[in-house]
């Protein structure tokens, strides 16, 4: 079936989100892993990471809008891994807290440790989330290249 000039632009849309998807989270992944490398926690890595996720929530909205107007996908497991960068994304925010909980267990009581111990426990944190949400978004580009490559793109 012919795609009208309204699908075209929205196809055209979902490639441009797509190699965005690809590109904001390579950007959140290589700052998270270098902070993390350098055991340095760094704010710009979670503004970063929020806009990878939007990026991916919008994709994924934009792909099922195709879907629901009836475009095809040009291969069967593309929605497959066009919806995996989501599920990523969920699932590694529930790792985030789970490895922050995990710090936080090995304490017995944290009011009563020093400033500087309480820092250094949050450093703790922040690094070990900081970890979990790279490899998340390192995930998250594999299966974008992956999605790209089953759309045709790559």
């Amino acid at each position: 079936m012919p795609h009208s000039a309204k699908g075209r632009i929205l196809s055209a849309a979902h490639a441009a989100i797509g190699a965005a998807v690809l590109a904001t989270n390579l950007l959140a992944a290589g700052w998270g892993g270098f902070a993390w490398l350098r055991s340095e926690p760094s704010v710009a890595f979670w503004y970063l990471l929020r806009a990878a996720q939007a990026v991916v929530a919008l994709q994924v909205v934009l792909g099922f809008i195709l879907l629901a107007r009836g475009s095809e996908p040009p291969d069967g497991l593309h929605v497959l891994y066009g919806l995996s960068p989501l599920f990523i994304t969920l699932v590694s925010e529930g790792m985030r807290a789970g490895a922050a909980q995990s710090v936080l267990e090995e304490i017995d009581d944290l009011d009563a440790l020093a400033e500087d111990e309480r820092r250094a426990v949050a450093r703790q944190v922040v690094l070990r989330e900081t970890g979990v949400m790279t490899i998340g978004a390192l995930l998250i580009v594999t299966l974008s290249l992956r999605a790209m490559s089953t759309g045709g793109f790559v």
